[in-house]
């Protein structure tokens, strides 16, 4: 039979059954690729009676988490309750019992990693992680040993599928937000409660987590600029194409001299980008090293056998380290920790990039001149308008469409609040980002 290694699963929801059945279906690979067998030998969830489409033996079924914690013949645990407090309290007991622990769950690292990495570091114990960044895409192992040699020059990143679901069939069916949201929770891509996804906070979770293992610095996420795509209208979606873009939700990190630009809004990127072709629930990521050029990663960011495959993973990788006698082979953030300190991101106020304005502007003579001489005076260089449904009486609104060079993010706030003063605007101007070279 060879050696065996035992695992203690907490979480036997999708992506736990997925787990299960990929170690079932593929023992055999695995153990020629391990040289051991990965074996669950206890389950613990709230819910043990419900059917799953994976057949397991009832004897390893439990409520009780302690089952696991108090069994010395489990060195692996896998977290998979997901949420804050209990996970938090779980995966740090099951530590300083002196198991190695796998987790999916960016939102409790985003948020107490500090304090887990740090009693990780005090118990001599791994913690695998890989699943929590990207899905399958092997975002974590890449930063941590493929690209170590680099300095990571920029990061820019779709990181949620459901946001870029909605904006995919927004975008290539012309339906509203609203519609295309029901279909994505219909189907399970979305939540009831979607707002995770669509207003950006599990992108930033996840960016939390790219910048420490990129920039070897504990980051706090409130500080991360974040902006969602609830706002994000049809009209906005057409004009993008019109001026060759594709509108998307991105995370993007870059490295200024001794401080990091990160920040996580829409934003239009040219057809010819690689990430404006991302489309459906997949996830991308895009890297530059100073050594490496250009990295692209791309695939599936969430679901039950695409997470199964990185949780695996990891259990294999930390199941090599036992096997030849090592607790950590890998620094958990890439750097040493005597080495990681807090991070210098720089002011959302002072990040200078381009912008599209959509205004609401009566078609009265000088309208177009009072808003480019307020843009102006902020310094704020246009390189496009675009001016539709022309009033033949002078008196209605027409949107006004207008993409800039490149500008500081203060001067453009203080230039619309100006501007949206105006008797001839009528509401407040839409703002997206822009990420063009060419406008630069």
């Amino acid at each position: 039979m060879g050696k065996k290694i035992f695992l203690g699963l907490v979480g036997f929801g999708t992506i736990g059954t997925g787990i299960v059945k990929l170690l079932q279906e593929n023992e055999e690979l695995i153990q020629k690729r391990l040289g051991a067998r990965l074996v669950i030998k206890k389950i613990a969830d709230i819910d043990i009676d419900t059917p799953r489409i994976v057949s397991v033996d009832r004897n390893i079924l439990t409520t009780d988490v302690n089952e696991i914690l108090e069994d010395p013949e489990i060195p692996i645990v896998i977290e998979l309750i997901g949420g804050y407090e209990h996970a938090r309290s779980f995966i740090l007991d099951a530590m300083r019992k002196k198991k190695h622990v796998v987790t999916a769950n960016k939102a409790l690292l985003a948020i107490h990693g500090n304090e887990i990495f740090t009693v990780a570091d005090e118990e001599e114990v791994n913690i695998g992680f890989e699943a929590s960044v990207g899905g399958t895409i092997p975002v974590i192992r890449t930063l941590k040993e493929s690209l170590v040699a680099n300095n990571i020059n920029s990061i820019a990143g779709i990181m949620n599928g459901t946001s870029n679901y909605i904006l995919t069939k927004m975008t290539e069916e012309k339906r509203p937000f609203e519609d295309v949201l029901k279909e994505a929770q219909d189907l399970g891509f979305a939540e009831a409660d979607p707002t995770y996804d669509i207003e950006g906070i599990d992108t930033a979770h996840k960016l939390t987590l790219t910048l420490s293992l990129s920039y070897g610095k504990r980051v706090n996420m409130q500080d991360i600029y974040m902006e969602g795509i609830s706002k994000i209208s049809l009209q906005d979606i057409e004009f993008a194409k019109e001026l060759g873009y594709n509108i998307k939700l991105l995370a993007i990190a870059i490295q200024r001299e001794n401080a990091i630009e990160a920040r996580i809004h829409p934003t239009m990127i040219p057809f010819d980008h690689l990430l404006a072709n991302v489309s459906g629930n997949f996830n991308a990521f895009h890297f530059i090293g100073d050594a490496s050029g250009s990295v692209f990663l791309y695939g599936q960011g969430a679901g039950m056998m695409p997470t199964a495959s990185a949780v695996v993973s990891d259990l294999v990788d930390i199941a090599r380290d036992m096997l030849k006698g090592v607790w950590r082979r890998v620094p958990l953030r890439s750097f040493k920790k005597e080495y990681i300190d807090d991070i210098k991101l720089i002011p959302m106020d002072d990040i200078a990039t381009n912008y599209y304005f959509r205004f609401s502007a009566l078609d009265r003579p000088g309208v177009l001149s009072k808003i480019s001489g307020i843009l102006g005076s902020r310094n704020i260089s246009i390189a496009s308008v675009i001016q539709k449904g022309r009033q033949v009486d002078g008196a209605g609104a027409v949107p006004v469409v207008m993409t800039t060079h490149e500008a500081r993010e203060k001067d453009v706030q203080m230039a619309l609040k100006e501007i949206d003063e105006l008797d001839v605007v009528g509401g407040k101007t839409i703002l997206i980002r822009i990420e063009d070279d060419r406008l630069k």
